[in-house]
Parts: C-alpha cells; structure tokens; sequence
C-alpha cells in the first residue's frame, strides 16, 4: 500500500491521527495532516484504509503497491 496526502484539501479534523497515529499526524499550527509512512507495513493496512474512509475531505489516497 502507498498513501499519499493532499495537504491542501485538509481541514484538520484529526480523524486520521486518531485512527493511525502511526501513519499520520498533525502540524500543531494548523492541524494540517501529515504523512509518517507512505509505505506502511501490513498490520498498519486496516488502520490507514479506516482513515481514509472517514476523511471528511477525501485528502488520504491510498492506492496498491505494485
């Protein structure tokens, strides 16, 4: 899995960090997402995807590694 963030399209809701804190967090400025592993491990798949799901801006993309 790759993820990848547009920083642009966040409204800080925090969803993300909550759900994945070891995949995203927050700029404390603003609450702006930010990425800590755009390469996840497998056990960290169901986590990201629960993110992505409930992103309110529809910032996280998650697509398959080849």
């Amino acid at each position: 899995m790759k993820i990848t963030v547009d920083q642009g399209r966040c409204v800080g809701a925090g969803q993300c960090a909550r759900l994945a804190p070891d995949v995203f967090d927050q700029r404390e400025e603003d609450g702006v997402v930010t990425l800590l592993d755009p390469a996840p491990p497998p056990e960290r798949h169901a986590p990201a995807r629960d993110a992505a799901d409930v992103c309110p801006s529809g910032a996280i993309t998650l697509t398959a590694r080849p």
